[in-house]
Formats: C-alpha cells, sequence, structure tokens
C-alpha cells in the first residue's frame, strides 16, 4: 500500500511473539508498544518524524503525498468517518472476536457470541454501504487500506462472508490491487508456526500490565 504513494521505505518486520515490540529502540518510535510504526527520515520541516497508531500514519501519508486522501473538507470528512470507524469499531471487535474464538484458553461463550453478534452487525453496515460504490468513501482511499487487513480475515470472526455480497466483492476488488496484496503479505512468516495458545506467547501478547 505505501508503493501505491511512491514513497522510499524500508520494512523492517517486528516479531511481536517474542517480545520485540518491547525494545527500547521500537519504543521511542511507537510507546504503546504496538505496531504498526512508521519513521519518515524527510518529515515536516525536512527532519525525521515518527508516527505510531495506524489511522495517524494512513493521516499523514495521504496529507505528504496527495494521494488516496482528499484535499476539500468534505470530501476528506467523507474518509476520515469511516477511517474512524475502522479504527473505533471494526479494529476493536474484529480483534476480541478473533481472540476468544481462537486464542483464549478457556472458552467463554458470552464473550464469543457478544464479539462475533457485534463483528456481524460491523460487517452489515459495510455490506450495505458498499451497495452502490466501489470503495466505503466513493474512491479508493487511506479507509479501504485501514479496513482490508481486518475484513480479510472474516472467518476466524466467525463470519459467512456469503451473508454480505457487496463486502465480499469489495475484499476480491481490494486483494485484486498488487499493492495490497503486497501489503497483506508483509510479515506473513513471522505469523506462521506461532502457536498463539502457547503460555509464552500468551504472556508477551496478552499478559501485559503498566511497566
Amino acid at each position: 500500500m505505501l508503493e501505491e504513494c511512491r514513497l522510499p521505505y524500508v520494512v523492517k518486520p517486528v516479531n511481536i511473539a517474542k517480545g520485540e515490540q518491547f525494545d527500547p529502540g521500537f519504543l521511542a518510535i511507537s510507546p504503546n508498544n504496538r505496531i504498526p510504526a512508521i519513521v519518515d527520515p524527510n518529515g515536516p520541516g525536512g527532519r525525521p518524524i515518527s508516527i505510531f497508531e495506524s489511522g495517524a500514519i494512513l493521516q499523514y501519508l495521504g496529507r505528504k503525498t496527495g494521494k488516496f486522501y482528499p484535499k476539500d473538507e468534505r470530501g476528506r470528512a467523507e474518509v476520515d468517518q469511516w477511517l474512524f470507524w475502522q479504527v473505533g469499531g471494526v479494529g476493536p471487535m474484529a480483534g476480541q472476536a478473533n481472540h476468544f474464538k481462537n486464542y483464549a484458553r478457556e472458552n467463554i461463550p458470552y464473550a464469543i457470541a457478544r464479539y462475533v453478534d457485534e463483528v456481524n452487525r460491523l460487517y452489515g453496515v459495510m455490506n450495505k454501504r458498499l451497495a452502490n460504490r466501489d470503495f466505503i468513501a466513493g474512491r479508493y482511499s487511506i479507509a479501504d487500506m485501514a479496513l482490508i487487513g481486518w475484513v480479510s480475515g472474516w472467518e476466524r470472526q466467525g463470519q459467512d462472508i456469503e451473508q454480505f455480497p457487496h463486502l465480499k466483492r469489495w475484499i476480491a476488488r481490494m486483494k485484486a490491487r498488487p499493492a495490497v496484496a503486497r501489503g497483506l503479505a508483509l510479515g506473513l512468516e513471522l505469523r506462521q508456526g506461532v502457536d498463539m495458545k502457547n503460555p509464552k506467547v500468551q504472556a508477551v501478547l496478552f499478559g501485559q500490565r503498566a511497566r
């Protein structure tokens, strides 16, 4: 997705299963010890800038490159509302559904139903939105980029994509974009073969308290 903005960049994988997100060097960039995070060596005023949180990163890149983020206020507001809908809704709810369905060592039916149902509701919202447009804010934008990484995991979130035909077509449309396909493949080798129910892995990913 970065390549669509034609920015020079270097990808440095962070293996969160091994706790690399707690390295001091990474914390200097992302104090919340979460991925993604970026460093732009040619930031405002020609000085480096680091940014964490996916929504903030996408807005920054959109403003800097002038691509996939409208310049007019009406168009920008249209994209922003769907970007924040992902940040505040789809991401957290899909993450919790995936956690309680696939990672939790204890089966908690209420928690599974709570989050699977909420993801289903959000998918319904997105499906209706896409009934008469190709992309979530009309034209392809950073809002679509933010959503595809989450929605492509529909099966692990307990969803039947056949219930959402417009959303299904959007997923196919997104994955057909070469830069999106490359973005989705980033870090895949780090995720394969990781036992998410291993107590040591879970202690790194899920057992954190204030440090």
